[in-house]
């Protein structure tokens, strides 16, 4: 399967606005709504591009956990399968250095990370050892990597439809949310663009009720929407991953210049060792010197402790992956509960 400048252009649009109707997307595109459906119908079905929401991670919100794994060589796929069946474990990648697993973990409190999730890996045959970095602050998430194949007036327009959906890390949660909001997430996170009618048929509820549910979910921010693209797709099909130590007072700095770097899929500030992660997509092995050349230009006193080129990815954000990085279909749905009280 090949990909047209149209289809790149109606997966760049839902990066910008994941839930924009097609009717609105028609407006800006200039293509005729049912032809974008049945597009987009066709990405998802082949798993080229595909809809999700997740927890947004948010550090001042709930906890994110970056803990690479050591495990026995011979249990590495089991290892792998049992890790990617966790649905706090959102990401789960093959690292060709020094770790054999990298993992995102996001779970609503510290606590729940150390009582519920690390207990699961010391279950699983094979895993031998695990060391983690928590996430002090997120700068910039997947969410906000674009193909940019839209022109400026597009994507202009197409960012006033995304409304407060759209995943912006920072924001605090409006109030606690009761469980009957909860339940929506797991809905969001096999479709981004699921819609009120959709789930009310499945929770016995009425659209109404639902649609009222859904925006408040929506305005707590508590979900960052995103519009995914199987790696090979994309142009930059080597993800590389940084360790590094930036002065503490200079990382909102850091952040900010990171943010002109197109191909940059995540920056965070991190405890451990090092106390700073970047994660980019490159083109090709070699540009991985150059985005080194580059940050370190660019980012005065960056210390680069160590970099990590992923091999293969077998689950982000919570979609399970084929080998040849499409989506499976497979969707590990996660626990709908940030506040048990509710």
């Amino acid at each position: 399967m090949e990909l047209s400048e149209e289809d790149l252009g109606l997966i760049n649009a839902l990066q910008i606005a994941p839930r924009i109707s097609w009717s609105d997307a028609s407006g800006v595109l200039g293509v005729h709504a049912t032809t974008l459906a049945a597009r987009w119908e066709r990405l998802r079905s082949a798993g080229a591009a595909w809809t999700t929401a997740h927890l947004i991670g948010d550090p001042k919100q709930m906890c994110l956990a970056l803990v690479d794994i050591d495990c026995d060589m011979r249990l590495r796929a089991d290892v792998t399968a049992a890790l990617a069946a966790i649905p706090e474990v959102v990401t789960v990648e093959e690292a060709a250095s020094n770790r054999d697993l990298i993992l995102t973990v996001i779970t609503p409190t510290l606590a729940e990370f150390t009582d519920a999730v690390v207990p699961q890996f010391k279950e699983i045959e094979g895993l031998q050892k695990y060391r983690t970095s928590l996430c002090t602050r997120l700068h910039t998430g997947g969410h906000a990597w674009r193909l940019n194949i839209l022109d400026r007036s597009q994507q202009a327009a197409l960012k006033a439809f995304a409304g407060p959906e759209a995943g912006v890390a920072g924001i605090p949660a409006v109030g606690e949310l009761p469980q009957s909001h909860l339940d929506l997430i797991p809905f969001l996170a096999q479709d981004g663009r699921a819609t009120a009618a959709d789930m009310a048929r499945v929770l016995g509820r009425s659209p109404a009720t639902v649609q009222r549910q859904l925006n408040r979910l929506l305005a707590s921010r508590v979900l960052s929407f995103r519009c995914e693209v199987a790696q090979k797709f994309s142009g930059y099909p080597v993800t590389c991953q940084w360790s590094a130590n930036v002065p503490p007072g200079q990382h909102e700095a850091a952040a900010a210049e990171l943010r002109g770097f197109r191909n940059l899929r995540l920056s965070a500030s991190t405890t451990g060792r090092s106390n700073f992660v970047i994660v980019m997509w490159l083109h090709s092995l070699s540009d991985v010197m150059n985005a080194e050349l580059a940050l370190q230009q660019r980012i005065p006193g960056i210390e680069l402790v160590e970099s990590v080129v992923v091999l293969s990815s077998a689950k982000r954000v919570g979609w399970m992956l084929n080998p040849d990085t499409t989506a499976s279909g497979a969707v590990v749905v996660p626990v709908a509960e940030l506040n048990p009280t509710a």
